[in-house]
This record gives C-alpha cells, sequence and structure tokens, in this order.
C-alpha cells in the first residue's frame, strides 16, 4: 500500500514590524488570539514603557520611574516588571500551544532555548538560570539577565514572549527592579561586546523560529514579512526583500531613497507616459445626470473626491448619480507617495458640513453613504468629530440610509478613534494600502501595525470592518498574500484590490500593470480566507461597489428605487485618494 504524505505543517508568519506602540501591539496580539487565524510571531521594538506582570509588586517600581519619561501599563502575563524600548528585540509568539500537563513551561523553555540558539550563532554562550525564568549570560557565580520572558496561555493560545536587549538604554532598567531580582544585573548584547544589528538578529530568529515553534516533530514553514529596516538597525540584506537591480544609480529624492531602503530601484519603474493598458482607461461619459449631480454639489459647496484625487471611476459613478465628497477641508496633512490631495496648509473645520452633507444624501435618495476625509493631524482627534457629527447628522435626515465610514489612523489615539465607534458605523474601513515592506515608502507617515491595530479596535467594537490594497508599487503575489491574510487575522470581512494609477511624474511609480486575470487570481486567494467580500480589478478603489460589499458582509443595506442614485461615497484622500485605493 502506497503511504500518504504527510500534510505540509501551516505557515508560522514571522512579521517584522519595526517601532510599535506598546498598547498597539496589545491590540494587535489579542485581536490575533481571538481569530485564531494563523500562528504568528510578532517581532518589533517598542516607544520606551515599562510593563508590569501580574506578580509585580509596587517596591520594584523605584521613586525615580516618575522621572524616566516612559509609561507604566499593566500587562496580563506572567512576572514582574520590566522595561522595553528601542534597541530591544521583543517576539510575541501568538500560536496555538498544546495543552498538556506541564506544557506552558515547556513552551517557555522553548522560547529560552530559541533565544539561547540565537546567541550562540552571535557567538556568544548563554543559558538558563535556575530558579529564574529567561536567558543568562556570564558564569554561574556571576549572571547577567540579557533576555526577560514572560507569557499567557490563555485556552490553548499564547499571548506575550520575550525581549531580547540587543542596545538599548541600559539605564533605564535603574528606575526599576528589573524583574524583580535585585541582586542580578541587566546586560545586552552591546555590554557584551556583541557587534550586532537589530537585523542580524531578526534574521537569526527567523532562522530558528520553524523549528522552535513547531509541536509536530518537523520544523514548520516560515512566512516572514518586514517593514523596512531603518539605517541604525540595517544588517546583512534579508532574504525576504527583492533584490534590486544591480549597480542602480544613487536614489535623488526622498521618495526614492524610501523606496531603495524598500527593495525598490524607482528608475526601473514604468514611465509615466506610457501608455496606460486598454483595460485601464475608464470610459468617460457626461449625461445630464453627470451635469445635474455636478450642479447641486457646488450649490452645498461640498468637494468631490472624485476630481481632487483622480478616480478612474468618476465618469461611471457619476453617470450613475453617485459622487465622492470629502468631509474635514481638502486640504490633507500627510504627503503619502500615491496621493494627488491638496498638502497645504488646512483650514479650520467647517461646522456646517455635516448639515450639508446629509442634505445631499437626501436629496439624491441614497441607500448607503460612505464618509471620509483627509488626514487632519494638526487637531486634536485628528479628525474624528467630524465623522461624529456626520454619521449622526445622516441618521437624523435619513435614518433609513445605511453608512460606511473610511477612517484615517488618527495617529492610533484610542480616545479619538472609540468616538468614532461609538457612533456605530455600519462599516469601518480604514486602508493598509500596501505590502509591509512597501509601507514606508507609500505611506511614511502611517504605519502597517497601526493599521492593522486600528482594524482590531474596530472589530473588537463589534463592526464590520473593511480595508484597501493597491498592487502595482513593487510588491509580490506571495506578499499579497501574507497581507490578505494578516487583514483576516485581526477580523476584517471586506477586501478591496485595485491598481494603482500614478497621479503625477512627482509619485511613485507604476512597478508593474496587474492584468484582468492576475486580479481574478487575487480575488479567489482572498476569498479562499473567508473575506465576507472581495472586490478586485485593475478599476477597483475602496469604495467601489461599496452597498454590495457591506450588503454582503450583513449590513442590512435597502435597495435603491431604479430612478434614484444607488450611493453616494463621502470619501477623502488621507487613506487613498489620488491613483489610491479612495
Amino acid at each position: 500500500m502506497t503511504r500518504e504524505p504527510e500534510p505540509e505543517p501551516e505557515p508560522l508568519r514571522l512579521r517584522w514590524l519595526g517601532r510599535v506602540r506598546y498598547e498597539e501591539a496589545a491590540v494587535l496580539q489579542r485581536a490575533m488570539h481571538d481569530n485564531r487565524s494563523g500562528d504568528y510571531l510578532l517581532l518589533l521594538e517598542h516607544q520606551p514603557v515599562y510593563t508590569c506582570g501580574v506578580r509585580t509588586r509596587a517596591a520594584n517600581l523605584l521613586p525615580s520611574i516618575a522621572s524616566s519619561g516612559a509609561a507604566v501599563v499593566k500587562a496580563d502575563r506572567g512576572g514582574d516588571v520590566t522595561y522595553h524600548g528601542p534597541g530591544q528585540l521583543v517576539g510575541y509568539p501568538v500560536l496555538d500551544v498544546p495543552v498538556t500537563s506541564g506544557s506552558i513551561p515547556a513552551f517557555v523553555h522553548r522560547i529560552e532555548q530559541l533565544v539561547v540558539d540565537v546567541l550562540a550563532d552571535l557567538g556568544l554562550a548563554a543559558g538558563r538560570l535556575a530558579g529564574y525564568p529567561g536567558v543568562w549570560v556570564g558564569s554561574a557565580e556571576e549572571p547577567r539577565k540579557i533576555c526577560a520572558i514572560g507569557v499567557r496561555v490563555d485556552r490553548g493560545r499564547s499571548l506575550h514572549g520575550f525581549a531580547l536587549n540587543v542596545d538599548p538604554d541600559l539605564s533605564m532598567f535603574g528606575h526599576i527592579v528589573p524583574c524583580g531580582i535585585p541582586d542580578k544585573p541587566v546586560t545586552s548584547l552591546a555590554r557584551e561586546r556583541v557587534d550586532a544589528a537589530m537585523r542580524d538578529v531578526v534574521d537569526l530568529v527567523a532562522r530558528h523560529a520553524g523549528e522552535a515553534f513547531s509541536f509536530g516533530g518537523r520544523a514548520r514553514p516560515v512566512d516572514r514579512r518586514d517593514v523596512a529596516f531603518s539605517r541604525s538597525q540595517s544588517g546583512p540584506s534579508s532574504k525576504a526583500m527583492p533584490t534590486p537591480s544591480p549597480n542602480p544609480p544613487p536614489p535623488a529624492t526622498p521618495l526614492e531613497r524610501r523606496l531603495s531602503a524598500a527593495g525598490v530601484d524607482a528608475a526601473q519603474g514604468i514611465s509615466f507616459r506610457e501608455r496606460k493598458p486598454d483595460y485601464m482607461r475608464a470610459p468617460v461619459r457626461l449625461g445630464s445626470n453627470v451635469l445635474g449631480l455636478r450642479s447641486m454639489l457646488k450649490g452645498l459647496e461640498l468637494v468631490t473626491v472624485c476630481e481632487e484625487a483622480g478616480c478612474p471611476n468618476r465618469s461611471e459613478c457619476w453617470s450613475d448619480g453617485t459622487a465622492t465628497f470629502m468631509i474635514n477641508g481638502e486640504r490633507c496633512t500627510r504627503a503619502c507617495g500615491f496621493c494627488l490631495v491638496d498638502t497645504r496648509h488646512p483650514l479650520p473645520p467647517d461646522p456646517d458640513e455635516p448639515r450639508r452633507l446629509a442634505s445631499a444624501v437626501k436629496r439624491m435618495g441614497l441607500a448607503h453613504a460612505v464618509i471620509t476625509a483627509v488626514a487632519r493631524d494638526d487637531l486634536v482627534d485628528g479628525g474624528a468629530a467630524g465623522f461624529v457629527a456626520c454619521i449622526e447628522a445622516v441618521r437624523a435626515e435619513c435614518p433609513g440610509t445605511s453608512v460606511e465610514v473610511l477612517i484615517p489612523d488618527c495617529k492610533g489615539d484610542e480616545a479619538a478613534l472609540d468616538s468614532m465607534f461609538a457612533a456605530r458605523p455600519d462599516v469601518l474601513n480604514h486602508n493598509v494600502e500596501t505590502v509591509s515592506r512597501l509601507q514606508r515608502a507609500v505611506r511614511p507617515s502611517a504605519s502597517y501595525a497601526r493599521s492593522l491595530a486600528v482594524l482590531a479596535r474596530a472589530k473588537r467594537a463589534s463592526l464590520v470592518t473593511k480595508s484597501s490594497i493597491m498592487v502595482g508599487l513593487g510588491e509580490t503575489y506571495e506578499e499579497l498574500l501574507s497581507t490578505f491574510a494578516d487583514l483576516r487575522s485581526v477580523g476584517v470581512d471586506i477586501l478591496t484590490i485595485g491598481q494603482y494609477l500614478r497621479p503625477s511624474s512627482r509619485h511613485l511609480p507604476v512597478a508593474k500593470w496587474w492584468t484582468p486575470a492576475e486580479f481574478v487570481a487575487l480575488r479567489e486567494a482572498a476569498e479562499a480566507m473567508r473575506f465576507s467580500h472581495v472586490e478586485a480589478s485593475p478599476l477597483t478603489r475602496s469604495s467601489y461597489h461599496a452597498r454590495r460589499a457591506a450588503s454582503s458582509a450583513g449590513v442590512p443595506v435597502p435597495v435603491p428605487a431604479p430612478a434614484s442614485a444607488a450611493e453616494v461615497v463621502v470619501a477623502g484622500a488621507a487613506v487613498g485618494g489620488g491613483g489610491g485605493t479612495a
């Protein structure tokens, strides 16, 4: 009898996320834990923070901690107080752990061994110290702690993990009794005179992770994706990054330098003057509906992102009585590399805008309204109050209309985000825009981890969630599949995928035209991951077929009368205007 081959182990999704606030990483971990959509190892650095485990004693927070400048937060992991900050590699394995007698100590042992193996590769002998968790260097008489470990296993799935000191500011440990151990010092790779950049250490963790977190015998494959490393973190070239063309000319502009750091040679992009493929050319139709809609919008002093951002679908949408608006003004405080919207200093928000917007929704007899805005980092709440006011105005004027919002990240401000979630939009959309490697090149003021955390917070608030991705910026098919998986891991329901269009020669170049057949393949791959709705085509933008997508995700959207406009998209630039996915 022929023996059936053993199935390939599920991949371990390893993500280097760069520098991430502790609160955002905690939200991301919890979402990945609760959704149980694959096993992850999150690698990152934190902003300065002291975390207190469940066994922390108040006496271990010294009086000088008040002058440290770092936040103090409670964590639901084991262990005592420790410090996290730049120069320290934090690893969060979020994965299923076999629950048997002694399984949790065995899991801690696996993490310790992973770090021991990494340090051995760097030429530093390390091991365990009886009675003290973590990884230690030095002699038995004079041990020094180089890696703290604190985990939690909840319903058979792990949270938290390890913190390996590469080259952090060790003086920050002087404001606490680290891990509640007063008589044993903390050290780092740099203090031990090991010359290793953060990227070197991440590469080694990736090398050992598949074996360390395999519970079935064979080492599992590792699906590694990185945000671009900064200069101070750089080490040997990562195999996760595509190889740029040999001997490229030195990048001349900040945009080109960001692309180069992400492994993309801007000089290899498609010329701005090159004719687009026929399938990228939307027909232009200017009928009475379009002209009438334009006249009504001008009368209400509402700005359309259809024209501001050069949306390729504007003729189709306007011919159907559909328009795309922008709230919180028409000037954006961010300069994303794909966006055409005005970036001059913004004007104060117009308090009458919500009333005019609701009036437009009512006059058009809309079934589904989508509202977004430019980024307003100049405002304390990032423009959240404008979203709340518009949601409330539409609900008051048109109670039968479902409402979707396409929001910026508000710099991750929890109160601002919660205020929008509390307004209970029918769909909460926030665009991740591109794969992790290209985030810093495409939207330098944003963060891949923060975008995932925004979506995770929205799902935690029991909202239907949605996100969009552009293709054609230099990403690979495999990277896109990994991004789809990341979005599902935080519970995203609706995904839209469209081709990036370069708004001007000053913007990011198009690296590739994805064909209609390739979009079909992307849609089928995403649907296999069980999104409620996937919209994918060359001209798809985030708000394209928004009513249909909302209905597929279970939102009770009324079917519009044939003579009325089906939907109005009140949208903006911060999350995908001008050649992006708005």
